[in-house]
């Protein structure tokens, strides 16, 4: 997890007296009274780290206050696959209580153990590791997602879940259908790469996707090894090289910045290049990774749809204010960015409605 505010008297989204006894009646082993702080970075559901009397540390997690899309933000879907996770390859925070009762808080959560361990959300972060643990990291990170493109999704209780076909179709129209919800200047140009995405649908696998699998995400050891996966938020079954597309779509290389000019952890020298990394994937999980360039593609158009999401429910005040606000122009200018850098690998691909680069 993340660094912790300063507790306040009443955190946004939570009823620190309902929470507290509802916790101390369903967290075995929890000591009333707890302490609750917002875990910050948060740009969706809402994350706290609570502390209970005897200094034990939880995390809990929450849909944003209002403004909720449809089929987003769903908490008892994301506990469903944080709880299937647990005692697997695929190291996750101890799922330990979930709570569908709104009467306590305005909307469901859930509960699990806070794992102690470096989440690389910037050079600052990633600066901590040493060269080898750099390296490290990006190992360990592509086989814990290895391991979970390698679980059966029946086998972990996740029938319910599973749709063995039409997985970028459903998430072209899911994503396509919530920016519309929204008041954004560039909607055109979102809707070329969408038409272009749509067009070209390469054959498709069905496993378990992440959603939001990066460094951002997870907690690593000092030793650069994966100890935790968060924010399951947007799992679900699909394509399992969506995964792989999204990780290159975000990892960038010495030198580089992001689409906001923001460097991420990964321009600190020392950890493998986007090529190891897809390289690796591909021999560990022993999967043809030609697909990739169109689900980076797709992840590119993607992000700048949630960016579109965020940026409203910040302007109709329904997250909690650390700032973002004041980045509203910038955001759309990432948005605009990300859009056409997707928009012009797809047509790099050859991948254009008219059938020509």
């Amino acid at each position: 997890m993340s660094a912790a505010e300063p507790p306040t008297t009443e955190p946004p989204g939570i009823d620190r007296e309902r929470v507290g006894r509802w916790l101390a009646a369903n967290v075995v082993g929890l000591v009333a009274p707890v302490e609750f702080s917002l875990v910050s970075g948060g740009r969706s559901n809402l994350t706290y780290r609570v502390t209970d009397a005897a200094g034990a540390a939880y995390a809990l997690r929450r849909p944003p206050m209002g403004g909720v899309l449809q089929t987003a933000h769903d908490m008892g879907r994301e506990w469903r696959f944080v709880s299937a996770m647990a005692g697997t390859g695929v190291p996750v925070a101890p799922p330990l209580a979930f709570c569908d009762d709104t009467g306590v808080t305005g909307a469901p959560f859930y509960v699990m153990g806070f794992v102690d361990g470096l989440v690389l959300a910037g050079p600052d972060d990633a600066a901590r590791l040493e060269p080898a643990a750099r390296a490290r990291a990006g190992e360990s990170l592509v086989e814990v997602l290895v391991a979970l493109h390698a679980l059966d999704p029946y086998e972990r209780g996740l029938d319910a879940m599973v749709r063995s076909t039409g997985f970028a179709e459903r998430q072209l129209r899911r994503w396509h259908r919530q920016i519309r919800h929204a008041e954004v200047a560039h909607l055109p140009l979102l809707d070329e790469v969408h038409d272009l995405l749509a067009a070209h649908v390469p054959a498709q696998r069905t496993g378990i996707v992440h959603g939001d699998y990066r460094p951002g995400n997870l907690a690593f050891g000092p030793d650069g090894t994966v100890r935790a996966v968060f924010d399951w938020e947007l799992a679900t079954s699909g394509d399992p090289l969506a995964d792989v597309g999204y990780l290159v779509a975000t990892w960038q290389e010495p030198g580089e910045s992001d689409a906001a000019g923001s460097p991420g952890p990964t321009v600190v020298p020392g950890f493998p290049s986007r090529t190891e990394l897809v390289d690796r994937y591909a021999r560990l999980a022993s999967r043809d990774v030609s697909d990739v360039p169109y689900w980076v593609a797709f992840a590119q158009w993607r992000s700048a749809c949630i960016s579109v999401g965020v940026r409203a429910r910040y302007a109709a005040g329904h997250m909690a204010d650390d700032g973002y606000r004041d980045q509203a122009q910038a955001r759309a200018d990432q948005e605009i960015l990300l859009a056409e850098t997707a928009r012009d690998a797809v047509r790099a691909l050859g991948l254009s409605t008219g059938g020509a680069p």
